[in-house]
């Protein structure tokens, strides 16, 4: 079973690292566009400068957020987005997950 690089999960069983590759190895789609990651609108995305940002910012490109810079939280509680702060910080399940977030994306933030 072909294991991840950097989660060392098993590909198509359990790695999430997978969601941002362009191809499976067997050529099927894993839920990305080629050339372009697109995340489930719940995820918060975790920036190695620990800043917090939702998928399609403005200022962030969907296909250079990939492990193991970045990390991310699929199907994040809502009112995380919120509660994001220096005494609340949140860290990624997927990815990176050594990322915090201690701060919210301005432009995502509206």
């Amino acid at each position: 079973m072909e294991r991840c690089d950097f989660c060392e999960l098993p590909i198509d069983g359990g790695c999430a690292c997978d969601l941002v590759k362009d191809q499976s190895p067997r050529g099927q789609s894993t839920g990305t566009a080629t050339g372009d990651a697109h995340f489930p609108t719940g995820t918060l995305l975790i920036s190695p400068r620990g800043v917090a940002h939702r998928p399609g910012c403005p200022h962030q490109s969907d296909s250079e957020i990939k492990a193991p810079l970045w990390g991310w939280i699929p199907d994040a509680d809502p009112r995380l987005w919120r509660r994001l702060g220096e005494n609340s910080p949140a860290r990624a399940t997927h990815g990176n997950t050594e990322r915090l977030a201690t701060r919210r994306c301005q432009s995502c933030d509206t």
